[in-house]
């Protein structure tokens, strides 16, 4: 979450949770009554096929806002998981609405978080129909910056759609 969003949304009454590695934030189907922001850890949205695959909607990390599009929805449509140790902050649902009403200046800010996480969406399409790892993973060090850290990179691979193994291969080529 942006810093401009946190500041703007701190004084909401909310509450705090910490999750473990794959505890669930929510299930498909729970009825939307709040909002979260990641503050630590990771959480994905994942939506379970009838053939038995799961998609991963969503990877929202620290700074980011879950689920956001469910901000207008009756229910969820996928579960959320944390896959790290994760920390979160949420907020009800009405009580946000009613900030971003009272507020043009309010929805403004929140517009641009939004206008954030559509650009890093498509970004994500665009690394995934890159053919080979080599081209994911310098797309993705081209926005990010620079890699994770070491214990992450499990979370990388899962990010760019490729096993780990192919990924520390193309490390190691890196390295070469």
């Amino acid at each position: 979450m942006s810093d401009e969003l946190y500041l703007t949304f701190r004084d909401l009454s909310r509450r705090e949770d910490d999750l473990e590695p794959g505890e669930a934030l929510f299930h498909r189907g729970d009825t939307v009554r709040r909002v979260y922001f990641v503050t630590r850890g990771a959480i994905h949205l994942v939506r379970h096929q009838a053939s038995g695959t799961s998609l991963v909607i969503q990877r929202a990390r620290a700074g980011q806002i879950v689920a956001e599009a469910s901000l207008f929805a009756t229910t969820y449509h996928c579960h959320a998981v944390a896959m790290l140790p994760t920390a979160v902050w949420s907020v009800a649902k009405p009580e946000l609405l009613r900030r971003i009403s009272a507020d043009p200046s309010v929805g403004l800010i929140f517009m641009k978080t939004l206008s954030h996480e559509l650009q890093h969406s498509r970004f994500q399409v665009e690394v995934l129909s890159m053919k080979t790892v080599a081209a994911r993973l310098e797309a993705w060090i081209e926005w990010n910056g620079e890699l994770p850290p070491k214990g992450e990179w499990v979370n990388l691979a899962a990010e760019l759609a490729v096993s780990p193994e192919a990924l520390y291969r193309e490390f190691g080529r890196r390295r070469a």
